[in-house]
């Protein structure tokens, strides 16, 4: 129904106005008691399904990628829709509007989308607001830093955000990896990420004292843009720093073999959707082997089906997140994805 009647009708307007529009419906529908009925057509449960990845029990692999939920605004509503695991961000210090609109673009003819949203959001306190209400879900947090933050001061940014969400998500993502903030896939090189990485890791320590808990999953987004001599720079940075994790991988700025007009080629931003597909597996496989397997992997990237996610499974990936496919195929293809992963038990 939905790619039928649904996606055709909100395909007609502009991409960020139908996002919003989409949250308040979504947001009314709960309000008016909906949630269990969307549970109930989307969820699926099983025990087979269930994930222990560094020490956190996801109900099930599929989870929703950053950038979706910026603000923190709707997590319980959208696990309805059989999520395992929800994360927020990228979240920063500072309040930011991000770059000018119009920023968002679908290539159809590509299942694709462009953006250069420039890490939009409401400020990392206002996040904190949001979150302080029950969680029926995992919350990942995923944290950046603001535009206008010098790279060699972008570390007090990452620990401000570490500091304010630490009581409230269940694990944090590093993104240093997209293409939408000047210098930040700078970050990525291996001197000051091994140095980001180690100083959240010193901060982890102290807030797990401070509270009285166990340090916090850390995990890395990278980009699929980096060479294969980076991505073994990262498995060294991760067996130094000794954090918990990597997810690959964020937008690609490259633009080969695209389908769709020139004019929309063309647009600046990270693209995402299934011409990543086949890069992500690349470097989700690149990683898993080069490393054996010494530190999970959460693949995104091109999944707009079932087979997509089971490539990700079978190259190394321990969990996935959806974003592109998510507003492509839309909410059934969660379903979808758990039910082909209990058919290969």
């Amino acid at each position: 129904m939905y790619k039928i009647f649904i996606r055709p009708l909100l395909f007609l307007f502009d991409p960020e106005a139908v996002h919003y529009f989409s949250f308040s419906v979504i947001k009314f529908l709960s309000k008016l008691g909906f949630g269990a009925i969307i549970r109930r057509v989307y969820t699926l449960e099983d025990p087979a399904l269930e994930r222990e990845v560094f020490g956190l029990k996801f109900k099930n692999p599929v989870g929703l990628a950053a950038g979706f939920d910026k603000n923190a605004l709707l997590y319980n509503e959208l696990s309805d829709f059989g999520f395992g695991f929800v994360e927020i961000g990228t979240l920063t210090p500072k309040p930011q509007d991000g770059n000018p609109k119009k920023r968002l673009f679908r290539l159809k003819k590509d299942q694709a989308i462009i953006n250069r949203m420039g890490f939009n959001n409401a400020g990392v306190a206002s996040a904190v607001k949001a979150l302080k209400k029950q969680h029926n879900v995992l919350i990942g947090g995923n944290i950046g830093k603001n535009k206008i933050t010098p790279n060699d001061q972008a570390t007090e940014d990452y620990i401000i955000c570490t500091q304010a969400l630490w009581p409230h998500v269940d694990y944090f993502v590093v993104n240093v990896s997209s293409p939408n903030t000047p210098g930040l896939r700078e970050l990525q090189e291996k001197a000051p990420l091994t140095a980001l990485l180690k100083a959240l890791k010193a901060e982890n320590a102290l807030l797990a004292t401070k509270y009285d808990q166990k340090p916090k999953p850390f995990l890395l987004k990278i980009a699929p843009d980096l060479t294969e001599h980076q991505l073994l720079d990262i498995i060294t940075i991760i067996q130094e720093t000794r954090i918990d994790g990597v997810i690959a991988t964020n937008t690609t700025i490259d633009r080969a073999g695209l389908l769709s007009k020139k004019s929309l080629v063309n647009e600046t931003g990270g693209l995402s959707g299934a011409p990543v597909r086949n890069r992500s597996s690349e470097v989700i496989r690149f990683l898993s082997e080069k490393s054996n397997n010494a530190f999970p992997i959460i693949g995104v990237g091109g999944i707009h089906s079932a087979e997509d996610a089971l490539e990700k499974l079978e190259a190394g990936a321990t969990l996935v997140q959806l974003w592109t496919g998510f507003v492509y195929e839309g909410p059934a293809l969660v379903k979808k994805i758990n039910k082909a992963i209990l058919a290969q038990r």
